[in-house]
């Protein structure tokens, strides 16, 4: 073939690929570009943040999306109720008294053990010959103290000694997430949430991500097992009528595009960072993504628009990171990721063209080749 046919094969064949192109070539992402061409309308639909350092401290300060924003736990344990004595305790009372002929004890002794008093409904207990004492809510001793100035009257010597032991108050319940679910009752009002779950048999292996929820009440505790595990602090002391259940932590976000791994990605910590995220998604596909174009697209509720920088001016929001530069890379580091987000890693416009390129290579190939013919 000669110079002179050659030439309108290749513009032929060029013109070709130009029209594919503009075709779309196939792609597993779309291009940043693609993605928030309607910005530039007059009436977006959906509002673009970029992510920098400059505007992450206000971006933390918009409401939560996907959950209320933080799991509610115990600021600290208050202690144990082991010196309040509560309604179903039993009470053992011995009084000692130096008198002789007294109505209390027996003749030829100095003591006398009376029968266990269950402290009733109304916190009281019964003592004879001086009635009803009220003892709930009071500390061993000083229900011991009561007792014997309530026993002064009649035997002035009188010395009371007094154990309290926990009654059918002092239980709790495992609710699910356990071995073995049921009613325990407590060692002691020293016992401890681990020493709880450990009686149950233990967290089930086949929970995700196990959530234990604590309830008090009528308030709700929540915290990640893993965190109770790892800070002593969390392992507060339990009260007869806490119920416990462990769930799974189902939080999760979308990952999609040319990231390492397309699925659902559930929540390995109680808050997740954007940088957090990229890791844990398997980072981006070296190849395909567009460093520049890592997007999240969450939605707000009408409630949450807020004007200025308080909240988003729209209730679809797309925040853009650039991981190409310092700002952008610190940036991730700070900005929080919220349950439902969808992540996606954009494709770089580059591998658009480069698929051009080569089947331009490609057909001048086959060109050449033909010519040899």
């Amino acid at each position: 073939m000669s110079k002179k046919r050659r030439l309108p094969v290749l513009i032929s064949a060029f013109a070709f690929l130009m029209v594919v192109a503009g075709c779309s070539l196939p792609r597993g992402a779309a291009i940043q570009s693609e993605v928030l061409n309607e910005q530039e309308s007059q009436a977006p639909s959906f509002q673009v943040v970029p992510v920098t350092r400059d505007v992450t401290p206000a971006l933390s300060n918009w409401p939560a999306t996907g959950w209320h924003g933080h799991y509610h736990w115990f600021q600290r344990d208050r202690g144990p109720d082991s010196n309040a004595i509560q309604v179903g305790d039993v009470l053992k009372i011995v009084v000692w008294e130096s008198q002789e002929n007294s109505l209390l004890s027996a003749r030829g002794s100095n003591m006398v053990a009376m029968p266990e008093q269950e402290v009733a409904g109304s916190g009281k207990i019964f003592l004879p010959y001086v009635g009803d004492v009220r003892v709930r809510g009071q500390s061993a001793d000083a229900a011991r103290k009561r007792i014997q100035e309530s026993f002064e009257e009649i035997s002035p010597s009188a010395q009371v000694q007094l154990s309290v032991l926990p009654g059918r108050n002092n239980s709790i319940d495992l609710v699910s997430g356990v071995a073995a679910p049921g009613r325990y009752p407590l060692d002691s009002r020293n016992t401890k949430i681990l020493s709880a779950i450990a009686k149950g048999g233990g967290v089930s292996n086949a929970l995700r991500n196990p959530l234990l929820r604590l309830q008090r009440g009528p308030t709700t505790y929540e915290t990640r097992f893993a965190d109770l595990l790892a800070d002593a602090s969390r392992n507060v002391r339990l009260r007869g009528g806490d119920q416990i259940s462990v769930v799974e932590d189902d939080r999760s976000f979308n990952v999609l595009g040319a990231a390492g791994d397309q699925t659902v990605m559930y929540f390995e910590k109680e808050s997740m960072t954007a940088m957090e995220a990229l890791s844990a998604m398997g980072g981006l596909q070296a190849a395909r993504a567009d460093p520049k174009g890592v997007l999240i697209l969450r939605e707000y509720k009408a409630k949450d628009l807020k004007p200025g920088w308080a909240g988003p001016d729209l209730q679809q929001v797309v925040f853009t990171i650039d991981l190409t530069s310092a700002d952008g890379l610190f940036a991730a580091r700070q900005f929080q990721i919220h349950p439902q987000d969808t992540v996606l890693a954009t494709e770089s416009p580059i591998n658009a063209a480069r698929t051009i390129i080569g089947l331009f290579g490609t057909v001048i190939g086959v060109t050449s080749t033909a010519n040899n013919l």
